[in-house]
């Protein structure tokens, strides 16, 4: 169903916001999907929402999130929402970071290409209001930013002098920690540093956000006791070093629950906060309010809204299980013989869930339209890492079967995501979690030494191939030693197109070519 205001029918709508919100007013603004990152506007009317996997997102259901709009109505409901289009949206992952004080600048949680495709460049970006929308957005660089995770998430000040954001990067302490950019004086923003250990834990800090003076940090983390997968804290700064912070404290029962909370922003001139919670949902998050006391709504009047706004009803599937079972075996590649093993399914927004297989195999119930990791461990067998991309309602079972390698002298394992930018050295950021695996390898064996192999496809000039697999090889065990294994264990040479392993007559199978390898010298 569709229903189409005019921006005189909006005007007279936003004039009548009398009542206070409750926290039924966001019940129309969820749909049957996952909803992230809710963000009110300045003026209190508009709220800005990440819907992930929805099948009108730019790049459809595997898209992993876009913007989407919702307008408080006259009777302080929230519309059902409107995707943004697609000068604030493309195929990645989309989101706002915030507004600038007086509503005329947004800030993007991403950085944006030509063409309406993702930059290959990563950051933050700025949209202009111009009273009928948003401008392109455009790209701002903040020096050494790198985040190897799926999704950035983050909040930038009203006084645009601070962005605070999650990411796994440089000097992460597990996987995501929080970091902080500040704004010099010349304008630029200062290089990420990171909040410290007293906020920082081996496992996940999502979300962060900063109270109106900057001083009282949100965030959420899987990383303490808290009554879920993810809680949210709070924790006030000591001093202006950005690493000297209060003991953090659980927000409690009034928020947290055994599902899990994470987007928590604090609205403090209005008296709530809003975030999202897993609990009596679908197994997504809903987009829920809690209310501090009485909240003022604003009564300014917004910028004009054109007349061509559309609003989409979606309704929620309440009854649906949106899980799937996925079940299989462990067996060794050489014998077939059943394993023993470890599996652990992980998302950007699910916690390591993990299943151990018997001789019979193993099964789990995991959330569907998700992407997932899947990491195979068994003792005397080289650890292996998957990916699962369901994005479907309708499967409710799946087989997955695993072969792991044995360790021993002469094992040559293909690290399928082991990736690089076209024709150089760069890693894609896709590459460090098989990377890390080999590392972990490594460090739980450290009698052994390992042989790189870097292959090309046969296309472009076979001595340039040779030159370039044998400095992607070095690079791979750069990123190694990095991690503390010592160059001694490791030795690589490149072999440009001399060895495929599939035809070069398709980019499909010449994919396949395009690899680096390892093989086991000693044990």
């Amino acid at each position: 169903m569709r229903f189409i205001f005019s921006s005189a029918l909006l005007f007279v709508t936003f004039l009548s916001s009398a009542q206070s919100l409750t926290t039924n007013s966001f019940q129309q603004s969820n749909t049957g999907y996952d909803e992230l990152n809710p963000v009110i506007s300045p003026d209190g009317r508009s709220q800005y929402i990440t819907v992930a996997n929805h099948p009108q997102n730019e790049g459809g259901k595997r898209d992993p999130g876009d913007i989407w709009i919702s307008v408080l109505t006259e009777n302080n409901q929230w519309s059902a929402p409107v995707h943004a289009g697609p000068v604030l949206n493309d195929n990645s992952y989309n989101a706002v970071a915030g507004f600038s004080a007086d509503g005329s600048l947004m800030f993007l949680l991403s950085h944006y290409g030509s063409g309406g495709n993702a930059a290959r460049t990563q950051g933050i970006s700025m949209s202009r209001s111009s009273g009928n929308g948003w401008s392109k957005p455009e790209n701002i660089a903040i020096p050494y930013f790198q985040n190897k995770s799926g999704v950035l998430s983050g909040y930038i000040l009203p006084d645009q002098s601070v962005f605070i954001f999650s990411a796994e990067t440089y000097g992460s302490r597990g996987v995501e920690d929080i970091y902080v950019c500040t704004k010099k004086s010349d304008g630029t923003w200062s290089e990420p540093k990171n909040l410290g250990g007293t906020i920082n834990t081996p496992f996940q800090e999502l979300s962060p956000s900063l109270s109106n003076d900057g001083k009282t940090l949100y965030f959420s983390t899987n990383g303490s006791k808290g009554a879920g997968s993810f809680d949210v804290y709070s924790s006030t700064r000591q001093d202006d070093t950005w690493t000297n912070w209060s003991t953090p404290e659980n927000l409690g029962n009034a928020i947290n629950s055994e599902g899990r909370e994470l987007f928590y922003r604090p609205y403090e001139k209005s008296g709530y906060a809003l975030y999202t919670s897993t609990k009596n949902s679908d197994g997504y998050g809903d987009v829920k309010i809690f209310i501090s006391g009485e909240p003022a709504i604003q009564d300014t009047i917004p910028a004009a809204v054109p007349d061509t706004i559309k609003i989409v009803e979606v309704p929620r599937e309440a009854t649906a299980d949106k899980r799937v079972k996925v079940y299989g075996k462990v067996t060794n590649s050489k014998t077939g013989e059943p394993i023993n093993a470890s599996i652990y399914f992980s998302s950007a927004f699910l916690s390591e869930s993990s299943r151990s297989t018997t001789e019979s195999g193993y099964d789990v119930l995991v959330p569907s339209t998700e992407q997932y990791s899947v990491k195979i461990e068994a003792p005397g067998y080289i650890s292996t890492l998957e990916k699962l991309d369901i994005q479907t309602y309708e499967m409710k079972e799946l087989e997955m079967n695993f072969k792991l390698q044995p360790v021993e002298v002469g094992t040559t394992v293909n690290l399928k995501d082991i990736l690089f930018e076209q024709g150089k050295t760069t890693l894609l950021s896709q590459s460090y979690p098989e990377l890390d695996l080999v590392v972990a390898f490594l460090k739980s064996n450290p009698k052994v030494k390992i042989e790189l192999a870097g292959h090309t496809d046969n296309r472009g000039i076979p001595g340039q191939n040779l030159k370039l697999s044998q400095a992607r090889v070095e690079k791979v065990k750069s990123y190694l030693v990095s991690k503390g294994i010592e160059k001694k264990r490791i030795t690589g040479k490149g072999y440009g197109g001399s060895k495929p392993i599939a035809s070069n007559e398709s980019e499909e199978t010449r994919l396949l070519n395009r690899r680096v390898e390892f093989t086991i010298k000693k044990y």
